[in-house]
């Protein structure tokens, strides 16, 4: 195992002890070193932002396409790296295991697991998400990769805090470092995951969300942005194609970055080895 892997993993897993820090999610690796250079002390992949990135709708990307991106924003930034891993392309334990180990050797220093199954269209039961959450959390364990289990309930209809809860405890229990049940934006709510769960948690920034020091006055570990970020920038450019379509000028460019801070940003230096 690579030294700077190891040296990544644990900044990573220190940061969940105390505090919140924000880490955002790159899409590629041109938006990894820019956010790299504004100071950010950990990034994530999105599994939508790839997807996108690829001209493909979210869970459309293939095991071998995300450990290749994983890979490539490893060897292009200094900085540990979660990883989306939706839900481990596998249906059964062994394969859960075999992916974290895959994810492991590209050089990540945490990766997630989701609980819902796109092929079914549901949330796993849980006595089976518990059980691949466990083969996760033992692959990971080996290479001293931090697991984040995910509850999917919030991004599917499924208002059932206690059940949440549940599931986030029960998945806590079978090694799970982290929590996170994206879509929650009740601060009432967020509390009482945090208090109840007493595990680090992570939460995703919405529109309509308590804002990060918020966040922090919640007892909040983590918070990332999913998507938003690569969906802002594919917005910033459609805003600004139909100006050029309708109106025929180029204001748009008022909001660009400047060539120059682009290069600086581009030009984060690479982890040695």
């Amino acid at each position: 195992m690579r030294l700077a892997w190891i040296d990544r993993r644990e900044r990573f897993r220190a940061l969940h002890r105390e505090g919140l820090f924000v880490m955002p999610n790159p899409w590629d690796v041109g938006s990894a070193r820019v956010l790299a250079s504004l100071g950010f002390k950990a990034l994530a992949t999105t599994s939508s932002g790839h997807a996108a990135a690829l001209g493909r709708p979210d869970q459309n990307v293939t095991r071998a396409e995300l450990i290749a991106h994983v890979e490539a924003l490893a060897a292009a930034v200094d900085l540990p790296l979660n990883v989306d891993a939706e839900r481990c392309f596998a249906d059964d334990p062994a394969g859960v295991a075999h992916t974290v180990e895959l994810i492991a050797q590209a050089g990540a220093a945490g990766c997630s697991i989701e609980d819902y199954d796109p092929e079914r269209g549901s949330i796993d039961r849980l006595e089976v998400a518990t059980e691949r959450v466990a083969a996760a959390a033992e692959a990971g364990g080996k290479h001293g990769v931090v697991l984040t289990a995910r509850a999917e309930n919030h991004l599917y209809g499924i208002a059932d805090l206690d059940d949440t809860i549940r599931r986030l405890s029960a998945y806590r229990d079978a090694g799970a470092e982290v929590v996170y049940a994206p879509g929650l934006v009740d601060p009432q709510e967020i509390s009482r995951l945090v208090d109840e769960v007493q595990a680090p948690v992570n939460v995703l920034a919405l529109r309509h969300g308590p804002s990060v020091p918020e966040l922090a006055g919640l007892g909040v570990r983590r918070v990332s942005t999913g998507g938003g970020l690569a969906r802002a920038a594919y917005g910033a450019m459609m805003a600004a194609a139909r100006e050029l379509q309708t109106a025929g000028t180029s204001t748009y460019l008022d909001e660009a970055i400047q060539e120059a801070e682009l290069e600086a940003g581009l030009a984060t230096a690479p982890p040695p080895g």
